[in-house]
């Protein structure tokens, strides 16, 4: 697969996977939109608040953790499809939840699918890359998540105040159907399949990238050095299947990797799914601003992501994995310091730094899905992915429940205070960052 070159055969699993990376997105945020009037509606304390938010991410953990284990034994498909269609089963449930409690359990459930999904799908994205512009490949699929969060916001606050809560879990609902359907007609990782010792079906698919990608390989070959030897010499000596077990994460091999992912990812979103989903509320209950401009301004959060991340898609591969995740965390961290520091009385001043550090450390978070499967050999890629974005979900439903618990007792300021002490840790455990750009992932692996 090294000789492989990007083109024709790669769009379409790039492009499926990606749309129901855009619903998890959707799905994932569609709840901070809904809150402002929910929390009028049904009366929710700022308590209950940060349960209702945290209940989805407490799912994702279990998702995390299920569908990777099902990716590792049952392949990358069948785990991927399963999650998406879960997750958009109870999107659809959502509409009809009549209070609380209801929509609680709903929440946990859709999350099951959410963090079933994304591991795998990193997993899956990354086994068809080859060494040289994996970044950029990567990443170009990666920024369907927060350019779906984006679109999520603006939708929000367009449909919102309009059609009313509801409809943020309908949008999510139908194509979500449609796009696992898509899902489970794409071909398993070659990759995958040769772990597991099905030589001759990995064969004819990297024969099927072979001959799409016809012309991008005598292209790639003129203007390129020679690449690896070819993928099919590999097939022939690839030893029969190793039985996956995640003790082997915490082995002397992998150790250090392991635990500096995971110092990442909580580190990451504990501070971006704290601001993200707390941010249309602060702007309606604490600054007291009219719900379709707080929804304006929660929405900004996403745009700035997006905009850092394009950047990041051309420079990841040059300025590298490491680089661009420690200094994430540093001028990230900063502008929460500041912010905690001048007293967090202005919302203006919320608008633009807070909308700055998530944009910065937001795009951290799609460096991290294209670094954790990189660190990891196939035959435990999906499980070590999955596990890493526990520690993701874990963080995720601490903080929107801690930021409830301290805005009512200790104030906005310090909650940003919170998080920049956060930010120091991410930095910290950034500099333990092995760097993978441009190299095979077999390589990375040994």
């Amino acid at each position: 697969m090294e000789a492989v070159p990007f083109g024709r055969w790669h769009r379409k699993p790039r492009i499926v996977v990606g749309t129901a990376t855009f619903f998890d997105a959707f799905d994932a945020l569609s709840l901070a939109f809904a809150l402002p009037v929910l929390v009028m509606l049904w009366d929710i304390a700022p308590a209950q608040i940060g349960v209702l938010i945290s209940a989805s991410y407490v799912g994702q953990l279990i998702g995390a953790l299920a569908f990777s284990s099902l990716a590792e034994k049952h392949g990358r498909i069948r785990g991927a499809t399963a999650a998406v269609t879960i997750m958009s089963i109870m999107s659809f449930a959502c509409i009809f939840a009549g209070d609380f409690q209801m929509l609680l359990l709903l929440r946990f459930l859709q999350g099951i699918g959410i963090g079933g999904h994304m591991p795998v799908a990193a997993a899956y994205i990354s086994e068809l890359s080859r060494a040289r512009g994996r970044g950029r490949f990567f990443l170009l699929y990666e920024m369907i998540f927060p350019v779906g969060l984006m679109v999520t916001g603006q939708i929000g606050r367009l449909v919102v105040p309009g059609l009313g809560w509801q409809a943020m879990f309908l949008i999510g609902a139908i194509p979500g159907l449609i796009v696992a359907y898509l899902i489970s007609k794409l071909p398993e990782s070659p990759r995958w399949l040769i772990n597991r010792g099905r030589l001759d079906e990995a064969e004819r698919i990297i024969e099927a990238m072979e001959s799409c990608n016809a012309y991008a390989m005598k292209t790639d070959t003129e203007a390129a050095p020679p690449a690896p030897s070819p993928e099919p010499k590999a097939i022939a000596q690839a030893p029969g299947p190793r039985k996956t077990r995640w003790l082997e994460l915490l082995s002397p091999a992998y150790l250090s990797r392991t635990l500096t992912v995971w110092a990442l990812w909580a580190s990451a979103y504990f501070i971006a799914n704290g601001l993200n989903n707390w941010m249309p509320t602060l702007y309606t209950t604490v600054y007291e601003l009219e719900l379709g401009t707080a929804l304006f301004a929660a929405s900004l959060n996403n745009v700035a992501q997006v905009l850092l991340l394009l950047v990041c898609v051309f420079t990841i591969d040059r300025i590298g994995r490491r680089n661009w995740v420690a200094t994430s965390f540093v001028l990230g961290g900063a502008a929460l310091a500041v912010f905690g520091m001048t007293g967090a009385q202005n919302p203006f001043a919320l608008m633009v730094l807070g909308t700055l550090a998530y944009g910065i450390i937001g795009s951290t978070n799609a460096v991290l899905y294209l670094y954790t499967p990189e660190i990891y050999p196939t035959r435990m890629r999906a499980i070590g992915t999955g596990l890493a974005t526990s520690w993701l979900r874990l963080a995720s439903a601490a903080a929107p429940t801690i930021v409830g618990l301290m805005v009512g007792e200790q104030g906005v300021a310090a909650v940003f205070l919170m998080f920049a002490g956060v930010a120091v840790i991410g930095m910290i455990a950034a500099t333990r960052m092995i760097e993978t750009s441009n190299r095979r992932l077999e390589e990375i692996a040994q």
